[in-house]
């Protein structure tokens, strides 16, 4: 479990810990959850080239097994216009949000592979899902997440490995703070209101995020793999008797709308 000190991070820990697993979890503190049973920690700075090497080899040696790869330390990164904001932190921010999830993905699979199973968990979010001016590094980076997840599955379905990105909803945490802090000049003012009013309403539960993280990662969940799931707006529990429809489906995934999706003929 990546990005595991705080906020969602912390929060999927504590659920995958009372569902009964053992759990390593990594961030680049770990203090504040070393004192949760259950629970192996280990720091670590995704931006180090061997970093999730490291991460799979440690927890096969803490926990005797690897069966799922909760993937969630991300970053904001820099609220601007684009051709005003620090092109190095724009790059920083795509390493930690996609190369870095990518690296992990190599890593897990390679040894899912040799066990014939194990189930990936991908956070993503809002910024896949729907333009996010002012904050242009985490929305492409959250979009590609999500093409990396859909090709993922793909490549592994007959490895007995499953794949899904999870959206856990507009949640007030650290970049919540960090959206208010640079104010409408930076975000926007449309963006800067919707913050306004996620922090007045109270966001989304993260205990529903997480209760989906945990589904994803479990034997419940067979059968669903490529998708984008949202802990807030579909109904992700009753998904293990529509496995069939879903399989032969393109819903829950990334696709381009044409003329004829909206019931027009353009020719």
């Amino acid at each position: 479990m990546t990005g595991a000190s705080r906020g969602l991070g912390r929060e999927i820990v504590r659920a995958y810990v009372d569902a009964g697993a053992r759990v390593l979890a990594t961030a680049r503190e770990v203090t504040a959850l070393e004192r949760i049973p259950g629970v192996e920690t280990l720091p670590a700075d995704l931006r180090e080239p061997d970093a999730a090497e490291r991460l799979v080899a440690a927890a096969l040696d803490r926990l005797g097994g690897l069966d799922v790869l909760v993937s969630n330390a991300a970053v904001l990164g820099p609220l601007g216009r684009i051709d005003e904001i620090d092109p190095e932190e724009w790059a920083q921010t795509i390493h930690v949000n996609l190369l870095a999830a990518a690296q992990l993905c190599r890593a897990a699979i390679a040894h899912f592979r040799t066990q014939r199973h194990g189930k990936i968990v991908q956070l993503s979010g809002g910024g896949a899902t729907a333009p996010l001016p002012g904050a242009t590094a985490y929305a492409a980076s959250k979009a590609a997440v999500v093409r990396l997840v859909e090709s993922l599955a793909v490549e592994t379905a007959e490895d007995g490995i499953e794949i899904n990105a999870l959206a856990p909803g507009a949640l007030n945490t650290q970049m919540l703070d960090e959206v208010l802090d640079a104010g409408p000049a930076a975000v926007g003012r449309a963006y800067y209101e919707r913050a306004l009013e996620q922090r007045k309403r109270g966001g989304a539960d993260p205990a529903e995020a997480a209760a989906l993280a945990v589904f994803l990662g479990s034997a419940a969940s067979d059968g669903i793999s490529g998708r984008l799931i949202s802990a807030v707006w579909d109904p992700w529990r009753t998904l293990p008797d529509r496995c069939e429809q879903l399989a032969e489906s393109d819903m829950y995934t990334l696709r381009r709308i044409v003329p004829g999706d909206r019931g027009l003929d353009w020719g």
